[in-house]
């Protein structure tokens, strides 16, 4: 079935929507659900690294699933096992079950996720699959940027708990608009791979040395975000003094210039190619990164210069991703859910590591996350040029 891209960007937007929700939406409640679970915020903070696990494994599982089976089936499965989690965490009264429930519910999320990108990709490819992907992009930011805000405003009216009901709420409301809305896009008569071939396919994707220049590059920059990410709670409500209310409100600027990085990425690829947007937006987390850094070895961080250079660490994200991700499945046409449950599985996975990094050693600064920041950039820019090469800049 032809479908504009106008619609399939709507649709899968609001899929993707998902996790953006369900790792920003309960930021605000770190503090109140550190107190209900008996823990510490920073030990409360890696369920976002435990998500992104879960997260990482439901996407590696379910886009081969996706590739033999059909996006629906997999998509409406994942969806329920989400729904099921988020109401079963509003009973936890410990850490470990947090832990757990937040795993669970981060294989229902992946197994949704992972088709997003794979629909487009049964749809568009080339300069279009790159638009269709940043129309989508933009219109999701609007997820991170509400997610905050939508989490003070239930911690306000009853609890952390109110939160994920939310997140069920919002979950079943995908199966309803999924359902109906989204046909099969999968091509019927795509071969159908036996679970050894799916072993070959991932192979195939780490033996392309230019595709794992773009899964390092889309990686790294991920694993930088959510070095923020899961230190933001405590480095601006705790650390800076940041109120839960006004959190929502720095926290959001992030994802305003994340969606002006969007437009400008789509308006550039008038007349560059996603390569070229790709390693520029690289470059600037790198730069911001070292500016960071020489912040906090100063002694001049503070929200008022810190913030603005993280918004525009977060913001070039809009011209990392959406290349990313166009530029490696240009070369996984016919495998496009199991090339990108790989990337998923791997970006996710890294930023979970980073988040680790951030919250396990309970330091009392903003060291953690600026040299998370520095390290994961380093490691974007230096990986898009040795493996990708001319190819990931030209």
């Amino acid at each position: 079935m032809s479908l504009s891209a106008h619609r399939v960007a709507l649709l899968v937007a609001a899929n993707t929507a998902l996790a953006p929700f369900a790792i920003d939406a309960y930021l605000p409640a770190m503090p109140a659900l550190a107190d209900a679970v008996g823990a510490s915020i920073h030990r409360t903070e890696l369920s976002i690294s435990v998500f992104l696990l879960g997260f990482a494994l439901g996407q590696l599982t379910c886009g081969p699933l996706s590739d033999r089976v059909g996006r629906k089936p997999v998509l409406l499965a994942g969806l329920t096992v989400f729904l099921i989690a988020s109401l079963a965490i509003t009973q936890v009264e410990s850490l470990y079950t947090l832990w757990a429930f937040r795993f669970i519910q981060a294989l229902g999320g992946g197994a949704c996720v992972v088709n997003s990108a794979a629909i487009v990709r049964d749809c568009f490819s080339g300069r279009e699959a790159a638009k269709v992907m940043s129309t989508m992009a933009m219109i999701m930011m609007l997820a991170p940027l509400a997610a905050p805000a939508v989490g003070s405003g239930l911690l306000y009216l009853a609890d952390w708990w109110l939160i994920f009901v939310f997140l069920a709420c919002y979950a079943g409301f995908l199966m309803w608009l999924l359902g109906t809305r989204l046909p099969e896009t999968r091509d019927p008569h795509q071969p159908v791979a036996s679970p050894r071939q799916v072993l070959a396919n991932y192979a195939s994707v780490f033996r392309h040395r230019e595709a794992m220049g773009y899964i390092c590059a889309v990686a790294m920059a991920f694993a930088g975000m959510f070095a923020f990410v899961t230190a933001s709670p405590f480095l601006y409500m705790e650390y800076y003094g940041l109120s839960p209310a006004i959190y929502p409100l720095v926290f959001g600027a992030n994802v305003v210039v994340m969606a002006a990085s969007n437009r400008l990425n789509i308006r550039l690829l008038r007349r560059r190619s996603p390569q070229q947007n790709l390693a520029l937006g690289l470059a600037i987390q790198w730069v911001v990164a070292m500016l960071l850094v020489g912040l906090v070895a100063s002694g001049l961080d503070s929200l008022w210069t810190v913030v603005p250079l993280i918004m525009l660490f977060m913001g070039v994200m809009g011209l990392i991703a959406p290349n990313a991700i166009s530029s490696l499945l240009d070369h996984f046409s016919h495998m496009s859910a199991t090339a990108t449950a790989l990337l998923g599985s791997i970006q996710f996975t890294s930023g979970a590591l980073s988040g680790v990094l951030v919250g396990a050693f309970e330091i009392e600064s903003a060291w953690p996350m600026v040299l998370t920041m520095l390290g994961v950039a380093t490691i974007g820019n230096s990986g898009l040029r040795v493996l990708a090469g001319r190819a990931g800049r030209e």
